[in-house]
């Protein structure tokens, strides 16, 4: 009996799990990496990082310097 079809479906679910678990952990742990990415990013531009409410929400800002004329 030819059982090659079964190993190919056995193969595709094995490959639809791995898909959704991958997935479901991007969007998990996503936002945590756009603030990694976006801090990395402030420091090379010479910007401040802001960080957001939420993990995700993150942004970069100019500096504000304080000029102390007396």
């Amino acid at each position: 009996m030819n059982r090659n079809g079964q190993a190919l479906v056995e193969y595709i679910l094995i490959i639809a799990l791995i898909s959704v678990i991958a997935i479901a952990l991007v969007n998990y742990f996503g936002g945590y990496l756009k603030d990694a990415i976006t801090k990395t990013s402030c420091s090379l531009v010479d910007e401040e990082y802001v960080k957001g409410d939420k993990p995700g929400e993150g942004y970069c800002q100019e500096e504000t310097q304080t000029n102390n004329a007396s």
